[in-house]
């Protein structure tokens, strides 16, 4: 009978049942608390490099709707849950959590003690992990794969993740933007539909002079996996066209914008993943309650002049929130489409939209 293990580079070695597809795979182990979205987390383009973990104790018991994917497809390395419903019970469904892994050859592993690891990795740090499968396994040599395998840091995740050529999405709407994809998440794309906003979505390393030559109303940056440091096109990209037209930015884009105008980034303990992190904002003196995925952070002590923190992570005061006086430049760290989430800060691309039709 086939077994699955999973082990952390702190040596930590634990046994479950397999399911998904029926191979190894190494990645960051983080978790996630939401307590439903797995479809749509699982297909985050975001996690890309990562194993995720589920800290809700049952994962799968309303299926699988391709309707809620957020991309193309599976994006985790691999998936960690405490029980797998493998006969999932839901009008919308079509197929289950173990069909979707196998679907996309992502291997997964169920009956773990996810509680121990969500609270070693709270106390310890995201670390490298392994899945393993097969009919022996040999525990020492799982530790060692999971010890030598690159850190997140080491990776460039984004070039994965991304369109190749561009692309447009029109739908007679009044502006046009230039959406640059490091990993965009679907909700993201239809939340700019639903304002009247015509696309041209380009990859990552698409040049400054080329978006101007495609004369756009402004451009938004997208979310998307692994340190931002490493995208170093994109943040070449920000910094040429800053100054000539108005830019958003989403997760990952909000850390690019930053960096292009000379801020610095740094790696979070274990990250923000779930949809209850509190983000206060300074402006209207809310708290809104907001979807997350990350796990880098734009260091405050580094902003340079201009910047100004709209928004405050409530849990750990990291930054949430941006916006340029000089420049017309807005970015959120979370995620304000949601999917899944709250709808709190949908706003988020309503002001946007206010940036265009001013400039």
């Amino acid at each position: 009978m086939l077994k699955a293990a999973l082990a952390l580079e702190d040596g930590t070695y634990v046994e479950g049942k397999p399911f998904g597809a029926e191979r190894d795979c190494e990645g960051e182990l983080v978790f996630n608390t939401s307590m439903t979205g797995y479809v749509e987390a699982l297909t985050d383009p975001s996690y890309k490099g990562q194993i995720l973990m589920m800290t809700y104790p049952l994962i799968g018991n309303y299926g699988v709707c391709r309707e809620d994917f957020e991309s193309d497809g599976v994006k985790v390395e691999g998936f960690v849950v405490k029980e797998l419903c493998r006969h999932p019970s839901n009008w919308r469904s079509e197929i289950s959590v173990d069909e979707l892994l196998k679907e996309y050859n992502v291997p997964g592993i169920e009956g773990v003690d996810t509680r121990m690891l969500t609270k070693k990795t709270r106390i310890y740090g995201a670390m490298k992990a392994v899945i393993a499968m097969g009919e022996e396994l040999d525990r020492e040599e799982i530790v060692r794969r999971a010890v030598e395998q690159p850190s997140i840091t080491e990776l460039d995740l984004v070039d994965s993740v991304c369109v190749r050529e561009p692309k447009e999405i029109n739908v007679g709407g009044k502006y046009h933007i230039v959406l640059v994809d490091c990993g965009v998440k679907n909700s993201i794309i239809r939340q700019l539909l639903k304002r009247d906003i015509n696309l041209t979505v380009v990859p990552y390393n698409f040049p400054a002079e080329k978006i101007k030559e495609i004369n756009p109303d402004g451009v938004f940056i997208s979310n998307g996996p692994g340190d931002p440091a490493r995208v170093k096109e994109t943040i070449e990209t920000i910094s040429k066209l800053v100054s000539h037209i108005p830019l958003a930015g989403i997760c990952l884009g909000h850390q690019l914008s930053a960096l292009a105008l000379g801020a610095k980034t740094f790696k979070l303990k274990f990250g923000h993943h779930g949809s209850n992190q509190p983000v206060k904002d300074f402006e209207t003196g809310r708290v809104f309650i907001s979807s997350q995925n990350h796990g880098f952070a734009v260091d405050e002590k580094t902003l340079p002049k201009g910047f100004e923190v709209t928004q405050l992570n409530l849990n750990d005061h990291t930054v949430e929130g941006l916006v340029h006086r000089d420049f017309p430049l807005i970015t959120v760290q979370y995620h304000p489409e949601a999917g899944p989430g709250p709808h709190d800060t949908y706003f988020f691309f309503d002001t946007f939209v206010e940036l265009l039709r001013q400039y």
